[in-house]
């Protein structure tokens, strides 16, 4: 059944799209919704088009205000079925209060997300108005997007170290008495390491969630971070890395500073591994203090790490600190710097990227001088 076709757009100021002064007491018009509404009155015909709707349907409302609902909104259901004459929104039980919210599909095969209410002058009397809202699918396509490839990658990351744990395990279980002590040795060392590498992963999860919920726990203690830069770079060199490959600046007197210890290294450990990994030369950490851009008036700590290598790609910048974003093909979940700028905000500070002055990439974070938890 086609949406009724009955008299003249009503006028009597239903939507700010029509009449300009139906605002509420602070001044606020249909036009002002995130959301598309449109509604139809008794007749059928649209009298409200907001802006949000026209921007979404790519529908004017001079075009679609006093037509019929299902001529100035012609929806079909995924199905290809025409949706007004589907669920007939003027006819059929008269106890309907409207329709849940569901994907249709505009002319054209975009697809939009609409929920329809029936407004009736009284329980199960006859529908006086239609009213519809749109909202566009992208953003919510783009999330669904991005977990999907969140589940990819993890799924992907963690088949090596489990298939490598799983394999050495197996053939220790089944093989033991073959195996010189040195050998065992070099298996249960290789298990260790996978362990420890799905123990990160994990971590690393729970940190995205964490941050996407604005879960993340910051407990502030004073932080010596230039005694925490020494802890990583004497890391590094341990590692193999030569000592005079790190060039440490700290200019005093640096403030005091409250922070959360265990983040603050976690943001220096994913700093400096990006810089002896993907970057080329001395990697310079400097320290200093500095005014803080969220906070005017108040000197904070700021830490920059740079690097002599390539460096990053000018069109790659605004991307750095996004989710899967990969510097290189040297491996990695992509996870790390989305986490950092993460941490680092949920401190109150900030975090930039660039390029050094003498090539290669430099990343800066600012942290404000806070005050512990106990005392706020």
């Amino acid at each position: 059944m086609t949406v009724g076709t009955g008299g003249a757009a009503d006028t009597d100021g239903a939507c700010g799209a029509v009449v300009p002064a139906d605002q509420d007491a602070y001044g606020t018009t249909p036009d002002d919704l995130p959301d598309g509404l449109v509604i139809a009155d008794e007749g059928g015909r649209v009298i409200c088009f907001n802006a949000a709707a026209a921007r979404i349907t790519a529908v004017s409302p001079d075009e679609a205000l006093g037509r019929p609902l299902d001529v100035a909104l012609p929806l079909e259901d995924l199905e290809g079925r025409r949706w007004w004459r589907l669920t007939d929104p003027y006819g059929g039980l008269a106890i309907r209060v409207g329709q849940p919210e569901r994907n249709l599909l505009l002319p054209g095969g975009r697809e939009v997300m609409v929920t329809v209410r029936y407004v009736r002058s009284a329980p199960q009397g006859p529908v006086r108005r239609v009213v519809v809202s749109l909202r566009d699918t992208e953003a919510r396509r783009r999330t669904e997007r991005s977990h999907a490839e969140l589940i990819a990658t993890v799924a992907h990351e963690l088949r090596s170290p489990l298939t490598s744990v799983k394999g050495f395990t197996a053939t220790l279980l089944a093989k033991w008495e073959r195996f010189t002590d040195d050998q065992k040795r070099l298996m249960l060392e290789t298990v260790d390491a996978d362990a420890n590498r799905v123990t990160r992963l994990i971590a690393e999860l729970l940190d995205i969630s964490r941050i996407d919920s604005g879960r993340l726990e910051v407990r502030r203690q004073p932080v010596d971070i230039g005694a925490a830069v020494g802890r990583h770079v004497q890391a590094h060199v341990a590692a193999g890395q030569p000592a005079d490959r790190f060039l440490v600046r700290l200019r005093q007197p640096l403030p005091a500073l409250w922070a959360d210890p265990d983040k603050i290294d976690q943001v220096l450990s994913n700093l400096l591994e990006n810089a002896v990994r993907h970057g080329e030369g001395t990697v310079t950490i400097e320290v200093e203090p500095t005014p803080c851009p969220r906070e005017p008036g108040i000197t904070g700590t700021s830490v920059t790490v740079s690097d002599e290598g390539p460096g990053i790609p000018e069109e790659s910048m605004n991307r750095v600190f996004t989710r899967f974003w990969r510097g290189s093909k040297r491996g990695g979940t992509g996870l790390g710097l989305y986490i950092v700028k993460g941490i680092v905000e949920a401190h109150g500070g900030t975090i930039t990227v660039g390029r050094n002055p003498n090539g290669g990439a430099q990343f800066r974070f600012t942290l404000p001088v806070a005050t512990p938890a106990y005392l706020v």
